[in-house]
Formats: structure tokens, C-alpha cells, sequence
């Protein structure tokens, strides 16, 4: 059997006044969920805790699960979530607009598997290489796969924050479904892109392949993102696979 050791930490930031992250960690029934919200002043934080608290209800009486259950489980957390958003958009139309991205990850026996919205991001760092698990629903991504700018330019691109895809900015919402295998020694980080605009991938493995706990390393990436500027939220959840 494999255990799920975990540590998270959401920050403000060095330029913000709110922080619009929010973040789900339950190791003891292997959940854990990244949003990061959208919509200026409380709306985003509003949005975020939205879709933080319907995936905690979802998930509220599950123990174990079958796995095609679990598929059930994260859709219905991403359309719940989305359904309550639009709702308090109508009852509340001063925060029109607001809305979040969102990653979602749920782990049964040796499976993970991954909801994915937006351009929060959940890698997997495996021996010693890291790995992106997502790719981002962003303009700039969409240009990097049509070969039109370098991955390298969208780090620095105008309009690199444009997201194609949200929870609540829509009736419906579309979102990825990942699915693999866990191994001993695995650390899922799931993050928002206040880490990532920040800290290159390759920092993000030196971290993470260090020899420090987990709650350090997560403290490590916080602070590499405040560092290198701070420009935004920044939250940070680092899950570990260890054989019982």
C-alpha cells in the first residue's frame, strides 16, 4: 500500500492587498485541491473558496472509492463549483467577472487522477526529472502549440495571464481529466501561477529533489516566488508517495 504525506502554504505575495488563493489538503483520504481566483477585490477570493469548499463537500463521505466513481466525483466538484459561482454572480452582480482556475487531485491505491482547469498547474517530479502533469488553457500556450512563440516567450508574453478556460465565467465548464500511476518516492506539486510566472521548472526540481521535508521545500518555493518579485498569490501544495 502506498501512504500520502503532504504540506501546503498559501502567501500573498509582495504586491497584492488580498490573497485570491486558496487551497484543499486531505492526506487522509489522499484529496488535495489548488484555486486561484479571478474578478478583483473579494471576488476572486470569493470564487476560489467556493470551489475549495464544494470539492471538500463532494468529497465529504468518501473513503474509498471505485476508480470510475472518482472520475464522477471530480466532475461533479468542477460543476457544482461552477453552478454556485454563476449563481452568486446573479444574486451579486457587482462581481461579474469573477471566477478561478483550478486543479483538482484525488489518489486511490497506486492512481492518481487530476481535474484540471485554467493555468494553475500539478507536476510530478520522479527520479530526479520533473514533469508537468497539465498544459495551461491560456492564449500563450495556445500560441507556443501552434509553433507561433517559444515556451521561453510566453514566459514573458503581454498577455500570458489571458486563461481560455475558468470555473464560473460560463454555464458550462470544460475541464481535463489525468489519470496515472503512483510510485514510491513521488512528489505531486500542485501550484498557482504565481509560483510558476516566477520560478523557472528548472528551480521548481532542485527544490524538490533536495533532501529538506516537505514543509520546507514548500517554504522554499513560496520564498523563491517572493524573491524573484512576488508579483501575485502564491500557493503551493507538495503531495509525497511513501510505501506503508
Amino acid at each position: 500500500m502506498l501512504k500520502i504525506n503532504s504540506a501546503a502554504k498559501t502567501d500573498i505575495g509582495m504586491r497584492r492587498s488580498n490573497n485570491e488563493d486558496a487551497f484543499l489538503a486531505r492526506p487522509e483520504i489522499g484529496l488535495f485541491a489548488v484555486a486561484d481566483g479571478m474578478g478583483g477585490a473579494a471576488a476572486g477570493e470569493v470564487a476560489s473558496r467556493i470551489f475549495v469548499d464544494t470539492t471538500q463537500e463532494i468529497f465529504a463521505q468518501v473513503s474509498r472509492q471505485p476508480e470510475q466513481d472518482l472520475y464522477i466525483l471530480i466532475q461533479e466538484a468542477f460543476r457544482l463549483g461552477n453552478d454556485r459561482m454563476i449563481g452568486h454572480v446573479a444574486s451579486n452582480p457587482q462581481d461579474r467577472g469573477m471566477g478561478c482556475t483550478a486543479e483538482l487531485i484525488v489518489f486511490s491505491g497506486d492512481t492518481y487522477i487530476v481535474g484540471h482547469v485554467g493555468d494553475s498547474r500539478t507536476y510530478l517530479y520522479r527520479e530526479g526529472k520533473l514533469r508537468q502533469i497539465t498544459k495551461d488553457h491560456s492564449l500563450v500556450q495556445g500560441q507556443v502549440d501552434q509553433g507561433l512563440i517559444t515556451p521561453e516567450e510566453a514566459k514573458r508574453h503581454n498577455f500570458r495571464n489571458i486563461v481560455l478556460r475558468a470555473v464560473g465565467t460560463d454555464p458550462t465548464v470544460s475541464l481535463d481529466l489525468i489519470k496515472g500511476k503512483c510510485l514510491p518516492g513521488d512528489i505531486f506539486l500542485l501550484c498557482s501561477d504565481g509560483l510558476t510566472d516566477l520560478v523557472d521548472d528548472s528551480l521548481i526540481r532542485v527544490i524538490l529533489s533536495s533532501a529538506h521535508g516537505l514543509p520546507d521545500k514548500v517554504e522554499r518555493l513560496v520564498n523563491s516566488a517572493n524573491t524573484a518579485g512576488g508579483s501575485d498569490n502564491i500557493t503551493v501544495v507538495l503531495c509525497e508517495i511513501s510505501s506503508i
